[in-house]
């Protein structure tokens, strides 16, 4: 099979590529075609679990996973077969399909490029060969010129998809942070001769306003490209998908009612898995925020701990801030705790990691000592989607008890319970009947990623349904269905009879 291809670029990062794909996605899945997305390199500490290349389980990005499931199609590691998960600021941890790879992640970017960009075809070649139609999203911009040569996830993946089988691109800017049309001619202008002629059409994203009040600007820009405007995308705030991989929306949201409930997320720097926190913006009374101060945790009922790809680093950042101590003391006082994975880890009484695989070697580090538990990391690293089951939960998350909930964990770790009480217990346990989440009066800790994705989760929880990733998929389509170029879709996307 020759598979066509769908290449979606962005002016810039967050101009909208992430949710335009998984739209297309699943557009193209309700015309009966067989699609699959494909991402050559994503640069995110959000990820999902799902099926490996040898029979167990692996780490992609989670905007892929997401497109996979808009696309009806089971998520796998060649759909984004390099994922980068940044550490500190001048090292990332390589995913190559799926799988860490510790030497590759010792090696400077230029200098892993090359191997790097071999695996990411050789996943796209599988792809093509068992599908239609690929959605290829692009990575920032392609018109980064100090990167050209190195460019896989963006040109040369456009040149893999040409050779194979056809590409036709698309670029989208965000209009809503202005110079909109400066941004399309310049990246246009910058993009090498030969896949200059693959661009199908411009797309504005993010538009509020009166349409009339674009004019003449795309016809001016069509006029000195000969590319035409094929789509104007309204201001959607409400879609249900997670802000663009690695970028939050962290707008305070209040579910559209009066506030019953106020939860604040710590933002610390290497947050991690924050998708996971979406459906909590959908519940109606609940106020959502993202806490960086003290001050911004006054008057909130729930704080919730979110993963962490450098746990050492972000709890140092916590003590620094003055966040830890605030923590403690709203535990203290009774105000619900909740540590998921990193999050967890942080609350316990020590962190020991004298080889680094967490990113920094410590021989014994003080957490929070909130939960009487004591991690130690360890360089094999847990990837795994996870049934699990609450039990004895009390106080805040006595709902919970008796709530089974689907996930997934990705962690470096072994955590131990130090003492256990009427107050102090494991409440959360695998389908092996492994404990994965322990509880100490207000203060829960859990190590599977997800829980608020189950829909008895939130039930139990709020008391709420919220609108399902599969109505959200749909709300997608539909909103290109409407306001993208129906012959230029149909064009692009729908393969013609031989």
């Amino acid at each position: 099979m020759s598979a066509k291809a769908v290449m979606v670029w962005g002016t810039s990062s967050g101009a909208g590529k992430s949710w335009l794909c998984t739209a297309l996605c699943r557009w193209a899945s309700r015309q009966g075609i067989n699609v699959a997305p494909f991402k050559a390199q994503n640069m995110s500490n959000n990820a999902r679990v799902v099926p490996g290349l040898d029979g167990g389980f692996g780490e992609i990005g989670a905007a892929q996973y997401f497109q996979a499931l808009a696309a009806r199609v089971e998520p796998a590691v060649d759909m984004n077969p390099v994922l980068l998960k940044p550490e500190r600021d001048t090292a990332s941890q390589v995913v190559l399909r799926g799988r860490v790879d510790a030497s590759l992640s010792r090696l400077p970017w230029r200098e892993r490029s090359d191997q790097l960009a071999v695996a990411a075809r050789e996943s796209f070649m599988q792809l093509a060969a068992r599908h239609e139609l690929i959605i290829i999203e692009g990575a920032g911009s392609p018109a980064e010129i100090n990167l050209a040569n190195n460019d896989y996830v963006n040109l040369a993946a456009a040149r893999w998809a040409r050779d194979a089988g056809g590409l036709q691109s698309l670029l989208v800017t965000d209009i809503d942070r202005g110079g909109a049309f400066a941004h399309l001619y310049g990246t246009w202008a910058l993009l090498p001769d030969d896949l200059r002629g693959s661009l199908a059409g411009f797309i504005l994203n993010k538009f509020r306003g009166d349409a009339a009040l674009l004019q003449p600007g795309p016809q001016q820009l069509q006029q000195l490209t000969g590319v035409p405007t094929v789509g104007v995308l309204p201001m959607r705030r409400d879609h249900g998908l997670p802000e663009e991989d690695g970028v939050f929306d962290d707008r305070a949201s209040g579910g559209g009612c009066e506030v019953r409930l106020r939860v604040a997320v710590i933002a610390t720097p290497h947050i991690s898995n924050l998708d996971e926190f979406q459906p909590l913006r959908r519940v109606p009374g609940l106020w959502l925020t993202w806490a960086r101060t003290p001050a911004e945790l006054d008057g909130v009922d729930w704080i919730v701990l979110p993963g962490s790809k450098q746990v050492s680093g972000d709890l140092a950042w916590l003590r620094a801030h003055g966040l830890a101590a605030a923590i403690v003391r709203h535990a203290k006082a009774g105000g619900a705790v909740l540590g998921i994975c990193g999050g967890l880890q942080m609350l316990g009484h020590s962190l020991s990691d004298p080889e680094g695989f967490d990113g920094e070697r410590h021989a014994q580090l003080p957490g929070l000592e909130l939960l009487p538990i004591a991690t130690r990391y360890g360089e094999t690293k847990r990837v795994i989607p996870t049934t699990a089951t609450f039990s004895g939960t009390r106080h805040h998350w006595a709902p919970l008890s008796g709530a089974c909930a689907t996930g997934y964990e990705i962690r470096h770790g072994i955590t131990n319970l130090l003492a256990q009480s009427g107050e102090c217990r494991a409440v959360l346990h695998d389908a092996e009947r492994e404990p994965i989440g322990w509880q100490c009066g207000p203060v829960l800790g859990v190590y599977a990623h997800g829980l608020f994705e189950s829909a008895n989760v939130v039930h139990a929880l709020f008391g709420a349904d919220v609108r399902s990733l599969d109505s959200s998929f749909d709300l997608l389509a539909d909103m290109v269905g409407e306001h993208l170029d129906a012959a230029v879709l149909h064009r692009m996307l729908i393969k013609e009879e031989s």
